[in-house]
């Protein structure tokens, strides 16, 4: 979908929807899916505008309203924070269809992220440099360390664009940063624990690339990211 990419952004449903509106959004539709737990505390307003690419008073004005929808819970003083209610409403916030709405999309998105990650990791073995292993280790340490999927994020972007940057091919950064970008809008809240288990992926990746595996490390790319066909809520059921 090699037009799309190219445009100014996504285009879909949610590109109709506000920016408080898409963090609600979400979060419901992570809790309807049963990737945030009842009762799971939510990381701060700060991390979650970080890993939610907006700005943090729009994460704040959007656990307002989804208090008042009780989705979620808020205490103050010491230990308190924003908690997922411990029986929220399903359904609570009707954007959630502008991201069902976008199914296809999303699909057509991942598979792009295919093929370009497919080809920067088969260059990554011919032109990668030790700053670059060096680079993807920090990374997949700091994805290791981190117990919020918040943060997790950051991590997992910073892997990926510099397995693409050791690639050498800068002319195609800009697209590739715009279809991470355009995806990334539709990737929900996920439990910790799964992100710390698709890290082993980004380990595999590494070691092929530091073993100038092309074969390998394309291998290893296509099938992490052909996972996201799966664990996205694209791919995910609704628990009963």
């Amino acid at each position: 979908m090699l037009p799309p990419a190219l445009s100014a952004g996504a285009v879909g449903s949610i590109r109709r929807t506000s920016a408080v509106d898409t963090v609600r959004a979400r979060i419901s539709l992570a809790a309807d899916l049963g990737l945030l737990s009842p009762g799971e505390r939510l990381p701060t307003a700060a991390d979650m505008a970080a890993g939610l690419e907006v700005s943090e008073i729009t994460v704040r004005r959007a656990l307002t309203e989804l208090q008042r929808a009780g989705v979620v819970e808020r205490s103050r003083g010491r230990g308190g924070g924003t908690y997922l209610a411990k029986n929220p409403p399903r359904d609570a916030v009707p954007q959630t269809a502008a991201y069902r709405a976008d199914a296809d999309r999303v699909r057509q998105l991942i598979d792009e992220r295919r093929v370009l990650e497919a080809g920067f990791a088969h260059l990554a073995c011919e032109h990668r440099t030790e700053a670059d292993l060096a680079a993807m280790d920090a990374a997949i340490g700091e994805m290791a360390a981190t117990e919020s999927w918040a943060s997790f994020r950051r991590g997992d972007e910073a892997f990926h664009l510099r397995v693409a940057s050791a690639a050498g091919l800068s002319n195609v950064l800009p697209l590739y940063r715009r279809t991470l970008a355009d995806l990334h809008s539709y990737f929900l809240p996920y439990p910790i624990a799964y992100l710390h288990e698709s890290n082993e992926d980004h380990r595999v990746m590494r070691d092929a690339i530091a073993a100038r595996d092309r074969v390998a490390a394309a291998d290893a790319v296509m099938m992490h990211v052909a996972d996201l066909h799966h664990s996205m809520y694209i791919g995910l059921n609704r628990p009963e």
